[in-house]
């Protein structure tokens, strides 16, 4: 069921309406950005927890309170309880959206793209899942009959990196091999870990425990998760880092550039330390989920539900400030000669608001897509961020948030 707690009327002469499902930490930075930046005229901030829902909707409002609106009227972002597994609730609360963020678990997201299509409402989401998100993209025809853009895997990475690719291959006139490294980490680490947990602890074992895709030699392959350790470094105070193989980064972008490209990959960034702890944690079977028996009495135990339960609480400092990285290299040929394009975010916690630098890459990065789906700047179907998301727009979008997105091109004739 749905229930509605409404907030000052708009007019009716302005801009988009949009819902974000899930009023999580990421739900709740894309609905500030859908308020402040996306033309906004409602703004459904929608939660299974009424109470989550109108605390967060309430941390919004206070935000924007402070900011200036762009045309002298502003946006009151309302609060909604929705149970996603309802699928007739879910497309009650669609009614008269123009486009709606799917914030909660990616298990949840091919149903939710069943039921945009039915409402005829343009879907993206954080995703989580590269098999889920290529199971949408099957929905391709039904989205264009239905005039709508389905966009999977909106998130930080995948999602801005993503098109953080696409840009930096478009800054090239031919790439042929492309790399990416990316992480979030606390700008102050803490031991055991030195790690600061700022999304869905689900979320992180499963990029740690799945195998990730990639492009290998110009053909999509398969490697194995928590391997392939090499040392980066970064400009102080960040230093040197260690980088690994984690699933899902590049989610369906070696299928998109198979016979396009020849290498296609992404590596974890974690603080020195880091690869050798959680590998343990990998051969030890610590995130499978098939349950074991423990005890005399053979009590079925998952094995991924005691690690994260044990994990999550040395992890997590709420209060800690991170900073997300991205860079990204691709290398190929401009102007005839060979050439490098080099892409780098080196985004921070944000005192002005509070939010996450986690919060804003993902957030607002697929607030970003929502608002980009809004105004007809996708196109219809269902497809890739790589595909579906114009990648320059999407960059001009980033730095008019105040995420600085450095880039270059060096010419190696």
């Amino acid at each position: 069921m749905s229930n509605h707690l409404t907030g000052q009327t708009v007019s009716a002469q302005r801009g988009y309406n949009y819902a974000v499902l899930g009023a999580g930490r990421q739900g709740t930075a894309a609905a500030y950005d859908m308020a402040r930046w996306g033309d906004a005229r409602r703004v459904i901030l929608a939660d299974r927890d009424l109470a989550v829902a109108w605390e967060a909707a309430e941390r919004v409002n206070e935000l924007l309170a402070q900011v200036a609106p762009p045309d002298g009227e502003r946006v009151t972002v309302e609060a909604s309880q929705i149970d996603v597994t309802h699928s007739e609730a879910v497309e009650h609360l669609l009614e008269d959206v123009d486009a709606c963020l799917s914030a909660v678990p990616y298990v949840y997201n091919l149903p939710l793209t069943r039921v945009a299509l039915s409402a005829g409402v343009h879907l993206c989401d954080l995703g989580g899942n590269t098999d889920i998100a290529r199971e949408q993209h099957r929905f391709d025809a039904e989205a264009r009959a239905a005039n709508i853009s389905i966009i999977p895997n909106c998130g930080q990475v995948p999602g801005m990196g993503t098109s953080l690719i696409v840009y930096a291959i478009e800054l090239l006139d031919e790439a042929v091999d492309v790399y990416m490294w990316d992480g979030g980490l606390p700008q102050n680490p803490r031991p055991p870990f030195d790690y600061l947990l700022t999304f869905h602890i689900a979320g992180l074992t499963n990029e740690y425990a799945e195998p990730a895709v990639f492009l290998r030699d110009g053909k999509v392959t398969e490697v194995e998760p928590m391997t392939e350790l090499e040392t980066v470094q970064f400009p102080e105070p960040i230093g040197a880092l260690e980088a690994f193989v984690t699933g899902g980064g590049v989610d369906t972008m070696p299928w998109t550039f198979e016979g396009q490209l020849r290498t296609l990959q992404n590596l974890t960034l974690r603080y020195p330390g880091h690869f050798q702890q959680l590998r343990a944690f990998y051969d030890l079977g610590l995130w499978d989920l098939s349950p074991i028996e423990v005890g005399d009495e053979g009590t079925p135990v998952t094995p991924r539900d005691v690690f994260h339960a044990l994990f999550e609480p040395k992890v997590t400092f709420p209060g800690d400030k991170d900073v997300v990285i991205v860079r990204i290299k691709a290398l190929g040929k401009k102007d005839g000669q060979e050439a490098e394009a080099l892409i780098e975010v080196i985004d921070y916690f944000d005192e002005e608001t509070g939010f996450t630098a986690m919060e804003r890459g993902t957030g607002w990065s697929a607030a970003i897509v929502a608002e980009m789906m809004a105004r007809g700047e996708t196109p219809r179907g269902a497809g890739g961020v790589e595909r579906m998301v114009p990648a320059q727009p999407f960059v001009t979008q980033l730095r008019k948030r105040g995420i600085d997105v450095a880039e270059r091109v060096v010419l190696k004739g």
